[in-house]
C-alpha cells in the first residue's frame, strides 16, 4: 500500500508539535506567538500536503514552513508599523535577552543562547537542539550552507565570550 503525501503529513504532524512550538518560541520569544505559529504551520502543511514527498523528513519540511510564516509576519509587521519593506536578514538581526519558557537545554546555556542575535539563535536551535545537518538547516532557513556555518561560528564565539573565565563547559557542549 502506497501512502499519499496527505496521509503522511496527517499521520506525522502530531509528533512534531512540541518541536515546532519550541522553534516558534526561539524565533518569537513569546509562548502565545509560538502557539499561533504552530497553528498556522499545521494549517499550511495540511493545505499544501501535496507538496510533501513521503519518505523525506517531515520535521524539516514543517520547520521550513514555520520559518517562512515567521519571516512573513516580521515583514508584515514592519509594513504595518510604517517601516516599509525591509530585508528579513536585517530585520532579524537584533540583540536581546528574552526569557524562554521551556527546558530545551540547561538554564545557563539557554540564558546565553537567548543573548544571541535571532538569526544565530535560530541556527543554533536547528542544528544543536533539533539535530538538523548544516544542509538541512540551510534549507529550512533558505540560506547557503556557508551562512549556516558562519552563523554557528559567530554564535560559538559569542558564547565563548559570555562564559565565565575558566568555565568553557557550555561552549564546549556547543562544539560537539
Amino acid at each position: 500500500m502506497v501512502i499519499t503525501a496527505h496521509e503522511a503529513v496527517r499521520a506525522g504532524l502530531a509528533a512534531h508539535l512540541v518541536r515546532l512550538w519550541r522553534y516558534g518560541l526561539v524565533l518569537s520569544g513569546r509562548g502565545d506567538v509560538a502557539e499561533d505559529l504552530v497553528q498556522a504551520t499545521c494549517l499550511r502543511a495540511l493545505e499544501r500536503s501535496a507538496q510533501f514527498t513521503p519518505g523525506t523528513r517531515l520535521d524539516r519540511w514543517l520547520f521550513a514552513i514555520l520559518h517562512s510564516i515567521w519571516l512573513n509576519e516580521v515583514r508584515a509587521r514592519r509594513v504595518r508599523e510604517g517601516g516599509g519593506f525591509v530585508d528579513a536578514e536585517a530585520t532579524l538581526s537584533f540583540d536581546g535577552r528574552q526569557a524562554i519558557e521551556t527546558n530545551i537545554m540547561a538554564s545557563q546555556v539557554l540564558e546565553e543562547v537567548q543573548r544571541l542575535p535571532e538569526v544565530q539563535r535560530a541556527t543554533v536551535f536547528l542544528v544543536y537542539v533539533e539535530g538538523l545537518t548544516y544542509r538541512e538547516a540551510a534549507d529550512v532557513l533558505d540560506v547557503p550552507v556557508g551562512t549556516v556555518m558562519s552563523r554557528l561560528a559567530a554564535a560559538r564565539a559569542s558564547l565563548g565570550r559570555l562564559a565565565p573565565e575558566g568555565n568553557e563547559a557550555s561552549t564546549n557542549r556547543m562544539r560537539k
